[in-house]
């Protein structure tokens, strides 16, 4: 049944242990069940790197594999969510050939793309800036929470590039429609928390002097209070049913869908 499918789970404290020889990212499980990422380069922004994307992807694929119910992710220093690729960065880029290059987008988009389909709820508990790939991290999260300091930018035009990266014309399309997606995309300008909320970029704002992660955990209990198994049927049907064009395909898929958790109530 899609995303949601058991897949053969690993000890947390292991996949913890792995998981912390990561340079980038850092991982923590600060109540039982649920997971906190955080982006950790907070001398630089909480920027991306050729290093980050494969860490990225590598964490996607391994939290693929985890007992958790709910996935944090955050900025590290709690100013800043994630600005995006380093700027300082771009000379390797540069350098590399063209399949050198298609390899590290193909890498990059394997860890957007892996966030999105885990089997259970992500959410981005956001502070500060977040722009061009850091808004395409953003994105590949169910649930986005924002502090008053929240802003977001999907600036790629202003260093000529396309917003097509990394799923984010994908994903901002739908998450505010296709014309808002277009004017903030061809404008590059920045969406204050504010505007996030009210054009559903944001689900809502943690109030001033709440910390955002210790709101967006709140959120996450609430979700594991609820069947494991309800959940994470519900997060396929409405993953599917947004690519799905067929009204008729999205009651087959729910209908299925409801079979299975009927079977693990029992």
């Amino acid at each position: 049944m899609g995303t949601w499918n058991r897949v053969a789970q690993r000890p947390m404290a292991d996949i913890i242990a792995e998981l912390g020889s990561a340079n980038t990212l850092t991982f923590a499980e600060p109540r039982p069940g649920i997971g906190l990422m955080s982006v950790n380069r907070p001398d630089r922004g909480n920027s991306q790197t050729v290093e980050m994307f494969g860490e990225i992807a590598w964490y996607a694929h391994t939290l693929r594999k985890a007992p958790l119910r709910a996935l944090i992710i955050t900025g590290a220093g709690g100013a800043t969510f994630c600005t995006g690729f380093d700027l300082a960065e771009v000379a390797v880029i540069t350098e590399m050939t063209i399949p050198e290059f298609n390899e590290l987008i193909d890498t990059a988009a394997a860890g957007t793309s892996g966030l999105r389909a885990l089997p259970f709820p992500v959410i981005a508990a956001i502070s500060g800036p977040v722009a061009g790939g850091g808004l395409s991290l953003a994105l590949s999260a169910d649930i986005r929470l924002a502090s008053r300091s929240a802003n977001f930018s999907a600036g790629f035009v202003r260093v000529g590039l396309s917003i097509g990266e990394l799923g984010a014309s994908w994903h901002l399309s739908r998450v505010v429609g296709p014309a808002r997606a277009a004017e903030i995309s061809f404008t590059g300008r920045t969406v204050k928390a504010d505007e996030a909320v009210r054009i559903g970029l944001a689900n809502r704002i943690v109030a001033d002097g709440d910390d955002v992660v210790a709101a967006a955990i709140e959120l996450a209990e609430s979700i594991v209070a609820n069947g494991a198994e309800g959940v994470r049927a519900t997060k396929n049907s409405l993953m599917r049913s947004a690519e799905v064009t067929s009204f008729l395909a999205a009651l087959e898929l729910e209908n299925r869908s409801q079979v299975v958790c009927r079977t693990a109530l029992s």
